[in-house]
C-alpha cells in the first residue's frame, strides 16, 4: 500500500511517529513523509520515507496561505495517490483531509491536542469548530489522545460517534526511554519543566512558583529545556526569559536532541499546562521512572495518578503549583523511588507505543 504522513514538521514525524513509520514500511508499505523542510527531512528518508515538502504555516491562520495550502496537498495526493492518508495536528486535519476528499482517499485523523482554544469563546474558536465540522465528516477513523477531547468534539457534533477511537497519546518507546544513572545525589534537588516557552504551557506559573518556593528557602534547581518561539502568537518574549536568567530564576538549558540524560538528572518533572493531548514530556518523564508535577486537565491528568507518580495542581494557580513543588521537595528519596517505579510501570501498561502501532494497522487493515 501506499500511505501518507502528513504533520506540521518533518521533526515530530521523526521524533513521534518514527516506530509507526518504520512498522509501515517493515510490512512492505511505501510510505510518504509529507511536512514542512528541516532539519531531519532527511532522518526521514534515512529511514525508508519517501519524503515531500510541503509549505505550512502552523502557527497563525491566514485565510490565503490556508486555502493555498489545501490546493498544494490536492496537488500532492493526486500526484502520488496514496490509498490512505494519516493526519496529525491541527491544519493537516482539517486542509489535508478537505484536499483527501475531492480526490476520495481515505483518512485517518489524529487529535493530537485541542491547546487552549477550544477553552474560548470567541471568532476564533467558532471558526475553528466551523472548520472542524466541515472536514471531520470525510474521515474513517478520528483517533483522540484523551476522553475530555473526544467527549468535546461529540457534544459539539463535530464528529460521529462511529469513526471516534481513542489512542494513549504518541505513545512511548519504553525500552528506549528507559531509566538511566542520574545525578549522584550531592547536589541541589532538580525541577525541569520541558516545553517550548509559551504562556499556555504554564511557564508564568512555574516562574510565580519558584519565586514563592525561594523566599520560602528552598534550596532547589529549576530548569527549563525547549525552545523560544516568540513567532507564536502566545510566544514568551526572549527578553523576558534573558531576565529570569540574569535574575537567577531559573537554567535555561536551551534546546537538545538529548532529552533522556536531561530528565535522568532531574528529580522531579513539571508541567503546568493549561490543556493537552497527551503530553510527550510527561510520557518521557515517567518512562524514565520520574515523579512528576502537573496540572489537573485533559491530557496531564491521564499521565499522573495524584499521589501515587505525583501530584496535580490547579491551573493557573501559582500557589498550589507551588504547595505540589514543595510538596515532591520535602518527600523522603525513598518515596520519590516509588512514585518514579509506579510511573514506569504505568506508562508500560497503557501508553507503550506498540498500543498505538497495532491501533493503526488494525484501522489501515479495515479501509484496505
Amino acid at each position: 500500500m501506499k500511505i501518507a504522513v502528513v504533520l506540521n514538521t518533518s521533526w515530530n514525524i521523526y521524533n513521534f511517529r518514527k516506530g509507526l513509520v518504520t512498522s509501515l514500511i517493515d510490512k512492505g508499505n511505501e510510505v510518504f513523509a509529507i511536512a514542512p523542510k528541516d532539519t531531519y527531512s532527511e532522518k526521514l528518508e534515512e529511514l525508508g520515507c519517501k519524503y515531500i515538502p510541503v509549505k505550512m504555516d502552523s502557527r497563525g491562520a491566514n485565510p490565503l496561505k490556508d486555502f493555498l495550502l489545501i490546493l498544494e496537498l490536492y496537488g500532492i495526493y493526486k500526484r502520488i495517490k496514496p490509498d490512505v492518508i494519516l493526519h496529525y495536528t491541527i491544519k493537516p486535519n482539517i486542509y489535508g483531509t478537505m484536499a483527501a476528499s475531492l480526490l476520495q482517499i481515505p483518512v485517518i485523523n489524529n487529535v493530537c491536542g485541542l491547546g487552549t482554544m477550544f477553552l474560548k469563546d470567541d471568532l476564533v474558536s467558532k471558526i475553528a469548530i466551523t472548520l472542524y465540522k466541515i472536514a471531520f465528516r470525510f474521515p474513517k477513523k478520528i483517533f483522540f489522545q484523551n476522553e475530555d477531547d473526544k467527549n468535546l468534539f461529540l457534544e459539539k457534533d463535530i464528529v460521529s460517534p462511529k469513526v471516534c477511537d481513542l489512542l494513549p497519546g504518541s505513545g512511548i518507546n519504553t525500552d528506549e526511554f528507559k531509566p538511566m544513572n542520574g545525578h549522584s545525589g550531592n547536589r541541589p534537588f532538580t525541577f525541569l519543566l520541558i516545553s517550548r516557552l509559551i504562556y499556555d504551557k504554564g511557564i508564568l506559573e512555574y516562574i510565580g512558583a519558584i519565586e514563592k518556593l525561594k523566599k520560602e528557602g528552598i534550596k532547589a534547581r529549576f530548569q527549563i529545556l525547549g525552545p523560544v518561539d516568540e513567532k507564536h502568537k502566545r510566544g514568551i518574549p526572549e527578553e523576558l526569559i534573558r531576565q529570569w536568567i540574569a535574575d537567577e530564576r531559573i537554567e535555561y538549558l536551551g534546546t537538545t536532541e538529548d532529552v533522556k540524560s536531561y530528565i535522568a538528572d532531574s528529580d522531579c518533572v513539571v508541567l503546568p499546562s493549561y490543556r493537552e493531548g497527551t503530553p510527550r514530556t510527561l510520557l518521557e518523564a515517567a518512562s524514565l521512572a520520574k515523579p512528576i508535577v502537573t496540572t489537573d486537565v485533559p491530557g496531564c491528568n491521564s499521565v499522573v495518578k495524584d499521589g501515587k507518580n505525583g501530584f496535580l495542581c490547579k491551573m493557573k494557580d501559582v500557589d498550589d503549583l507551588a504547595d505540589k513543588m514543595k510538596t515532591m521537595y520535602m518527600i523522603d528519596q525513598e518515596k520519590r523511588k516509588r512514585m518514579g517505579a509506579f510511573s514506569r510501570e504505568y506508562v508500560k501498561q497503557n501508553f507503550d507505543e506498540s498500543i498505538v502501532i497495532n491501533k493503526y494497522h488494525q484501522s489501515i487493515n479495515d479501509i484496505s
